[in-house]
């Protein structure tokens, strides 16, 4: 791993899970351009190279790692904003869907939100301000395949929208973005890069193109900055329009 001091950037603390690749590795990026310290929970080490950019590495799969890794950084650093990225997609058709797999997803996309929330709450009420901002999916509306993802990226929306009314006293801030398609290493595992698939997926969106980790960044900003304190328990779909329409994958 690699350190930093705990001073906080002029913008506070933020973790961002899955930090090291995609949509993470751009979130972390993003605020690091804009006063924040950031701290990246995920396998690898975040390659950015930034001296207010700290990594732990960790398997966010396992309950009692992810504890380990909250605990470690909420000691060592000062933070209010959580941003709960990490994510897998198991796709498949109804009749195949393991259990196993709705488990491991319940665990990472919403149990790892939970114990992060619950790590930095202390410091964010003693202080009565906070920032907590889950990525989801604009696969929560529902998409073929995606039984497991759907139902638990669905579900952080509930979560969210709970913790905001509980927590909007104590000065915290709690929201949604959810983004789909993007071009990302995880999206290419679906969809070959360059490939017709994606050349026609692009023709047939509102917007006429894919997302870029960089769009769903600077959402995820918005609802972390400092200023943005009169907007909570929100859900912002950063889709290309896709989620006003169908979408076929």
């Amino acid at each position: 791993m690699s350190g930093v001091g705990p001073d906080a950037g002029r913008c506070g603390v933020a973790v961002v899970t899955g930090g090291s690749a995609g949509i993470g590795k751009a979130i972390c990026s993003d605020l690091l351009a804009n006063g924040y310290q950031v701290i990246s929970l995920a396998r690898r080490a975040c390659n950015i190279d930034h001296p207010q950019l700290y990594s732990i590495e960790v398997d966010l799969t396992d309950r009692a790692a992810t504890g380990e890794a909250a605990a470690e950084a909420v000691r060592r650093f000062p933070v209010t904003t959580v941003v709960h990225n990490a994510g897998v997609i198991r796709a498949a058709l109804l009749q195949e869907v393991e259990l196993s797999d709705l488990d491991a997803l319940v665990d990472l996309h919403l149990g790892c939100a939970v114990q992060l929330v619950q790590a930095a709450l202390p410091l964010m009420q003693a202080r009565r301000f906070g920032r907590v901002v889950l990525l989801s999916s604009r696969a929560a509306l529902g998409l073929a395949t995606r039984t497991t993802y759907s139902a638990t990226k669905a579900g952080m929306l509930g979560m969210a929208r709970t913790w905001a009314l509980e927590l909007a006293p104590l000065g915290i801030t709690v929201n949604v973005v959810a983004p789909g398609p993007i071009r990302t290493d995880m999206f290419h595992e679906v969809v070959e890069a360059g490939s017709e698939r994606e050349r026609a997926l692009a023709a047939s969106m509102p917007v006429r193109r894919l997302g870029e980790a960089e769009d769903v960044a600077r959402a995820v900003r918005f609802f972390a900055d400092p200023d943005n304190s009169f907007v909570t328990g929100q859900v912002l779909y950063v889709c290309g329009g896709t989620s006003v329409g169908s979408l076929a994958i």
